[in-house]
């Protein structure tokens, strides 16, 4: 690793791109305009060189996924966020779906007897689900499947809950952890700038208090991640402000597992008249991504987002997790024209989609322990195979 960076180091005439580079291997941070010039002044090969060689220094080529899925208990929705594709507006709550306690829970039944770490739930904030209405669900599921890792709810379906029970953010937590709330999604960060975030989503928690309730979970000694949307109306400093909110909290707490970008995409919804990113701007965002957020473990691509192949391109880019299985209907993508309308992989699909790139495949629960090494795997298999020949 050592020689490439510095053949990178030699091979840049810019002084800032020097710079940073020289920063990147010394494991010194980048600063924020130093972030902007990445942006206006990093060829994606530059900026890309830099990432790998982070990635490969944390983690080498293991990536990470997990066995997970999803239940969107509804896309009824009391907010308008302009970008969003996936959710009907309570008024209009004919055309959505909602899901009742038993029928989550039956799906949560379909997994018996599966080797599944983690359920996932997200949705829109309907107002008759509330904090009781959740907790029961928890505590039925924890009931159910003692082991499975719930991971649920985004800060801004939390915000709504705790105001509509007039609790505090902290006993509101409280609460949800003990009721066998585990980990928090990274949802509804969207952009924190606040002239970016008035034009998109103007209804919904500010940035102030989607951190307070990350920095509470970790105070809890919850884990929780951190996304961001990218790819429509925000500029470059608009991305670099939002990270460095995200770096500061992590500076503060370390309670994040990962930071997945999210990109903006442009199908049945008030934005679409906005062109969406190119593949390669996504994956300079991935690059400066995993560049400027020196104290975040790992990286995540979501690839029922951004489509297989690009997944697996990804990770030249400083990805180390493409995350799970997603064994289900997940929606929230598919309504705003993502690359999988039906987003499921098998596990061995997964393993082959990671092995086919020369990275090894680490199977993960939601806290990156590790399940199953699939690169030790077929080393066992070979090595078994040796004996008997």
């Amino acid at each position: 690793m050592g020689t490439s960076i510095d053949t990178l180091i030699n091979a840049t005439s810019d002084s800032d791109l020097k710079k940073i580079a020289e920063k990147v291997k010394q494991k010194i941070r980048i600063s924020d305009k130093e972030g902007i010039i990445l942006f206006e002044k990093g060829s994606l090969s530059f900026v890309g060189a830099l990432a790998n060689f982070i990635r490969e220094r944390l983690h080498g080529d293991t990536t990470y996924f997990n066995r997970n899925f999803h239940i969107e208990p509804t896309n009824v929705c009391v907010f308008s966020c302009k970008f969003c594709s996936y959710s009907r507006l309570y008024a209009k709550k004919e055309e959505g779906w909602e899901l009742s306690i038993d029928q989550m829970l039956d799906i949560v039944k379909t997994y018996d007897g599966k080797p599944i770490t983690e359920v996932h739930i997200v949705g829109g904030v309907h107002p008759k689900m509330n904090m009781a209405y959740f907790i029961e669900l928890m505590q039925k599921i924890k009931a159910h499947r003692p082991g499975l890792h719930v991971k649920a709810f985004t800060a801004v379906e939390l915000d709504y809950m705790f105001r509509k029970a007039k609790l505090s953010v902290e006993e509101g937590m409280k609460q949800l952890h003990e009721a066998g709330l585990d980990s928090l999604p990274g949802g509804g960060a969207e952009i924190f700038s606040p002239e970016i975030r008035e034009q998109i989503a103007a209804d919904k928690v500010d940035a102030n208090g989607w951190l307070q309730i990350h920095e509470t979970a970790h105070n809890l000694g919850m884990h929780t991640n951190a996304t961001m949307l990218y790819g429509h109306i925000e500029k470059y400093e608009h991305r670099i402000d939002h990270m460095r909110r995200l770096r500061e909290l992590q500076d503060k707490t370390a309670g994040f597992n990962t930071f997945i970008p999210l990109k903006f995409r442009n199908q049945d919804n008030d934005m679409s008249y906005v062109s969406e990113s190119t593949i390669t701007e996504d994956m300079r965002l991935y690059a400066i991504a995993r560049i400027y957020l020196d104290n975040f473990p790992h990286l995540k691509a979501y690839w029922p987002m951004l489509g297989r192949e690009n997944a697996q391109l990804s990770l030249s880019f400083g990805v180390n997790d493409i995350d799970g299985t997603i064994d289900d209907s997940t929606k929230i993508y598919s309504m705003a024209g993502s690359e999988e309308q039906t987003p499921a992989m098998t596990t061995e699909q997964l393993v082959t989609l990671i092995k086919q790139v020369k990275r090894k495949p680490v199977e993960r629960d939601t806290l990156y322990n590790v399940v199953k090494d699939y690169t030790l795997e077929q080393f066992e298999e070979t090595f078994a195979a040796a004996q008997l020949n």
